[in-house]
């Protein structure tokens, strides 16, 4: 049977949500701009006054830090472990998996104090380690999940038949699944690097006493305590601050659009 063709009204009707729904996101975003450029005099060095009076540099710099090694390492172990949940079927995986999938469920609201107390006593509080080690737990949770069901929806021909060939399970993730799972891996990492750039709530807790480890969503919450009423410079920072994870989006917005349609086709 072939799907039902979709009417010249009902196409229409789905434009015109789409529209409103763009129109609704990008409005405040325009605003944002405006006020920043200080229309109509375009004055773009809103955004380097804002630069060095927020020390953006190194706020950024931290950001770039705690993301990256985050992405990285949360990345390599949810795909190991998505990999050996997902194919291996050894015994207890639906219990791990179950205790992953735990981990989803937990607000960070509801484990910071005493994730602050544990790091403190174990002298990571205001250290990088502080904010890469709880965001990476978080991070792993999720990936794990991602991961587990993309290498679920592998044919088992392909399994089969690299072991048929020789390969290990080793080699078989990284040399035959891992290339095929470019999209879903692409994706995956977009979410991960979009979440740890723009926490703020942990190292608001973790890094209470060493401004310069501030990360930049921090570092414009003070920024903005002291410019409360200079709105150009505000949204000149929060564009700059803004601006990495957009640059990401667009950069790799194929592979992302790609790695979340994908769970959507069936074999």
């Amino acid at each position: 049977m072939t799907a039902p063709l979709i009417s010249a009204r009902e196409r229409w009707l789905n434009y015109a949500v789409l529209l409103l729904f763009a129109a609704l996101a990008l409005v405040p975003m325009v605003g944002v701009v405006a006020q920043a450029l200080n229309l109509p005099d375009l004055d773009v060095a809103t955004f380097g006054r804002a630069w060095r009076e927020g020390h953006f540099a190194t706020y950024m710099r931290n950001s770039v830090i705690v993301t990256v090694t985050v992405v990285a390492v949360a990345s390599v172990l949810s795909i190991m472990a998505g990999y050996a949940l997902g194919t291996l079927g050894f015994r207890g995986a639906g219990a791990v998996f179950l205790l992953f999938l735990a981990g989803l469920t937990i607000p960070t609201e509801a484990i910071v104090v005493p994730l602050y107390f544990d790091l403190r006593s174990a002298g990571l509080d205001n250290t990088y380690a502080g904010m890469i080690l709880p965001q990476t737990a978080q991070s792993l949770a999720f990936g794990t999940f991602w991961m587990r069901a993309y290498f679920r929806g592998v044919p088992p021909a392909l399994l089969e038949a690299a072991r048929m060939d020789g390969a290990s399970s080793w080699t078989t993730l990284w040399r035959v699944l891992v290339p095929m799972g470019r999209p879903a891996i692409l994706t995956m990492v977009v979410l991960t690097a979009m979440w740890t750039w723009n926490e703020f709530l942990l190292p608001l807790v973790v890094v209470n006493s060493a401004e310069d480890l501030r990360t930049a969503p921090l570092g414009l919450s003070f920024f903005q305590g002291s410019h409360q009423t200079d709105y150009p410079l505000l949204m000149a920072g929060a564009l700059i601050i803004a601006a990495p994870v957009v640059v990401l989006y667009l950069f790799l917005q194929r592979r992302f659009i790609a790695g979340m349609l994908s769970g959507a086709v069936k074999e």
